[in-house]
Parts: C-alpha cells; structure tokens; sequence
C-alpha cells in the first residue's frame, strides 16, 4: 500500500514549507480534508514543522484576565456575559487587588503576555487605570481586549502602558453580533496606526461556519499583520442560543489551525489555539490562553474555578508536546526577568 499524498496536497504543502502563502482555494482544498485521511496528517505535519522552524520551538501563554463580569447589552450570541443569556445578573468588577494578584502569579509564573478583557460598556478610563497599575507592578507585556476605539483611544492605551491589543473580526459578525464588520477592520487598522501589536484569532469557530467563512479570516489575518492568529472554537455555555449547532472537536480545530498557519506563511510571531489542547500543538500552534476572572465560553464568575486552564497546566501540556515555554517570547521586545521565590512571590523585577 502507498503511502503518499495526492500530488495536488502535496503541491500545496510544498508551499508552506517555504513559507510562501496558500491561496483562498487551496485552503479551502485543504480545509476539505477528511479528518482519517493521510493528507490530513501531513498537513498537520508541514505546519508543526513551520512553527518550530519559526517560532524556535517556543511555547507562548498569554494570560487572560477578565476584569469584569457584567450583563453585557450588546448580546453576542455566542457569549455567556450577556443580558439575554441571563446568567450574570449584576455588574461586577474585580478588585485591584485580585488583579495585581493575579497578574504577578502570572509572570513569576511564566507568563508571556497579559491579556485585559472587558465587556462592551465597561470603562475606558478604568481599563486604563488598570493598564497604569499593572505596568507599575510587573514587566510582563500588557494586551487590551476591549471594544471598538478611536486613533486617540489607541494612543492612550499605549500611553497607560499596553503594547498589543486584541480586536477580531468574529464570524457571524453582523449576524450573531450586533456590530458592523467594517468598523471591526477599522479598529485594526487604527491599533497597527498607533504602534500596537494586533493579536487576532479566527472565532468563535461552530459547525455552522461556512469554509469560504472561515477561510476569509484566515487571509483577513494575513492581509493586516496580525502578531498572531489561529482558531478558537465556539464553547456553548448552559443555555447558549448556539446549542442547536452543537460544537467542533478538537480534531476539526487542529485541521483548521494547520490550514491557518499555512496561510499566515512567514507572517506570525506566534501561532495560536483556543481553548488549551494538545492535538493542536501538532498542528502549527504554538500559543495557549490560560484565563482567570471574567470568560464569555463560562458560567463562573472566576472561570479560573470554572473552565479556564492555569499556567502550570497550559506549560505542562506544552512541554508534554515538545515544546519549550522558558524560552523568551517571540511577539514582544524582551522583558525585565523576574525573580521569584518558591512560594511564587515576585521579589524584583
């Protein structure tokens, strides 16, 4: 029995390995690729191979922390912090406390970058006020995840210590959001305007996603420069509007991480994948999230005591798979090394 691919995948994946970007129809034959198949393997094969030639075999987490829960008005279909999902009832902000808490767990930790979610309505000027105190109390890089902003929004969080912001194009954006897509681009273009770094993910990924769908994030990512990219699947919270469409496995994301890190070609600074899972390592992520506080795919408060995965457990994962999250992270300019003691406390930066 052979064990080649069809000349056809295997031309595609040629290209890949020389790190010179795929075409939409050639992600889209990819994309096809029945998930028992040998192709499927060898694609999954060609984009590990990529990211460790580029990413020198580092392992990147980029700690989510979710300052505020919140019945968020704008509903997105897929999030639990919405008024419509009825979850939360009452706004509630974490204290400056328990973020500085855990933001310096986070870097004695390991911590490559961390991430700032707030909802919709949540206070500019109090993510910034967070932004300022944390850049006094770690060295680790600071990303905002936050709404729509302004040129002169951008600048004032990079003036209150962030260096990357989050913003993605959802799928479903207009459909299941109640937010206009081009305006979500513009937001791009202003954070790579000002000096931030984009991070970005393909999400939230369901079976109901038409490739062509998916397919144009991917290149939308490509296009614009994103830090990283990758793909997030859809997590139906109790109660989602969403359940009827079930979710995508492990394995479906992995083929979709692999198609991704093909299209983003020499692009990328990292390569990534959520939630935490090991299949995708295989597959050209390089990346995890682990979260405490406020997560839209949860029904906790904390979803670190829910759904979120913690450092230790994301490394572990990582270094399980043959990959090495000590070294420096590739997205950021080298940070301040941070010395802790063996209870985890930071004792200087």
């Amino acid at each position: 029995m052979s064990w080649k691919v069809s000349p056809t995948i295997d031309s595609i994946l040629d290209k890949g390995d020389d790190f010179t970007s795929i075409t939409r129809d050639e992600a889209l034959t990819l994309l096809s690729l029945e998930l028992d198949s040998r192709e499927i393997y060898a694609l999954m094969e060609t984009a590990h191979r990529m990211s460790c030639r580029q990413f020198g075999n580092k392992a990147e987490n980029h700690f989510h922390i979710g300052i505020n829960v919140a019945p968020c008005p704008y509903n997105c279909s897929f999030c639990s912090l919405t008024t419509q999902a009825g979850i939360f009832k009452h706004a509630i902000e974490f204290s400056e406390a328990d973020i500085q808490k855990w933001s310096v767990d986070a870097a004695c930790q390991g911590a490559d970058a961390l991430n700032i979610m707030t909802t919709g309505t949540f206070s500019f000027e109090r993510l910034l006020a967070v932004g300022r105190l944390l850049k006094k109390t770690v060295s680790t890089p600071l990303v905002a995840n936050t709404r729509d902003i302004t040129h002169k929004e951008a600048e004032m969080l990079l003036d209150a210590g962030f260096v990357g912001a989050y913003h993605a194009v959802r799928l479903g954006e207009g459909r299941d959001t109640p937010f206009d897509r081009d305006k979500r681009i513009r937001t791009i273009s202003v954070i790579k305007d000002v000096g931030l770094c984009w991070m970005n993910c393909v999400e939230p990924v369901g079976p109901e996603h038409r490739p062509e769908e998916i397919t144009d994030l991917m290149f939308l990512a490509r296009e614009h420069g994103a830090t990283y990219s990758g793909v997030m699947r859809r997590i139906n919270f109790p109660g989602s509007p969403m359940a009827a469409h079930g979710m995508i496995t492990e394995r479906e994301m992995a083929r979709m991480v692999a198609v991704s890190r093909l299209v983003m070609g020499d692009a990328p600074r990292a390569h990534c994948t959520h939630e935490p899972n090991a299949v995708s390592l295989l597959a050209g992520a390089n990346l995890f999230f682990p979260e405490v506080g406020a997560s839209p795919r949860d029904g906790e408060v904390d979803t670190g005591k829910g759904r979120g995965k913690n450092i230790r457990l994301c490394r572990g994962i990582q270094a399980e798979m043959g990959w090495n999250p000590d070294l420096p992270s590739n997205c950021f300019e080298a940070k301040a090394h941070i010395v802790c003691d063996s209870a985890g406390t930071k004792n200087s930066p």
